[in-house]
């Protein structure tokens, strides 16, 4: 009978947490899968504005998804994507790291870090648009950095920043760098401060260097939020679109080289192609769980054999 009444008091207690999950629920539903799903199927149809007129839907299966890769600029702009996240996360993840041991090290009982905390994450809080716009006049051919770099010889005066494709995809590099490293900072000293004090004192009596303990303890204990930051910062690189969006007037210039996946799936909204639209987020899901699933194996992998 006393197992028949626990029973009972935990089904009870149970459905209270359905209760708090159900709003969740509901709005993932609506939110989420139900435009995923409507988004799946429209991929299949042919439908269009052409002028005036609605062309479509028109049921045409695959043509959609071939149409996206034989044209070749799906290759074009993953490459431009991936480009510009990797020189963006590199310095981000190095200097996050670099920060958050420095933060951390109780050995170095730093003064203020509240203060260059906030710091650190206030640009996180600034609007993509604004810090585009702030890039963008900087750097134009009237801007201050365009006549300080002319002066001092490093340019020549018809040099336009925003006609290389280098000089735009290292400031869109830059802005995605300043706008996120103070979140992963903070990320990174979190997991940090939760590794035992006392791996590094046995760590120091053993007459380990900062060096290696850096690399065989701390590194190994905080592979889970680094994976954790690799992940979502990979899906946040590939659903790039604000910045090169505002800073190229939405051109992807020079010759496309900085048009991003969401950028080109805008363009295809903005005309109405709703049916190459789907299929184009699609194939971004695909991709996006592709890269995550190769992320977290690799990861996994070094894990057991450390």
């Amino acid at each position: 009978m006393s197992s028949k009444k626990s029973s009972s008091r935990i089904m009870r207690h149970n459905k209270y947490g359905y209760i708090f999950l159900l709003p969740f629920m509901i709005v993932f539903v609506i939110f989420q899968l139900i435009p995923l799903i409507s988004t799946i199927y429209n991929s299949f149809f042919e439908n269009y504005m052409s002028g005036l007129m609605q062309i479509g839907p028109n049921f045409i299966g695959f043509a959609n998804y071939a149409k996206l890769f034989s044209s070749g600029e799906i290759e074009k702009y993953t490459a431009n994507t991936m480009i510009m996240w990797i020189a963006g996360f590199i310095p981000q993840i190095i200097v996050s790291l670099l920060l958050a041991a420095w933060f951390t090290d109780p050995s170095l009982r730093l003064k203020g870090q509240r203060f260059f905390k906030t710091v650190i994450y206030l640009p996180n809080l600034i609007m993509a648009s604004a810090f585009a716009l702030l890039f963008f006049t900087l750097f134009s051919t009237v801007g201050p950095i365009h006549s300080i770099a002319v002066n001092l010889g490093w340019i020549d005066q018809s040099f336009d920043f925003m006609k290389s494709t280098a000089s735009v995809r290292t400031l869109i590099a830059m802005m995605n760098f300043l706008m996120w490293f103070g979140n992963t900072t903070l990320l990174l000293m979190s997991g940090m401060m939760g590794i035992d004090q006392s791996l590094f004192e046995a760590a120091e009596v053993d007459g380990a260097t900062a060096t290696q303990i850096f690399w065989k303890i701390t590194m190994p204990l905080l592979r889970p939020i680094f994976v954790y930051v690799l992940i979502t910062s990979l899906i946040g690189g590939l659903q790039m679109f604000d910045v090169p969006q505002i800073l190229t007037n939405g051109d992807g210039g020079p010759a496309r080289t900085t048009m991003t996946l969401i950028m080109w799936l805008n363009k295809h909204l903005y005309s109405k192609n709703y049916g190459l639209a789907g299929a184009l987020s699609v194939i971004l899901l695909i991709i996006t769980g592709i890269l995550s699933i190769v992320v977290f194996k690799l990861t996994a992998e070094k894990e057991v054999k450390a």
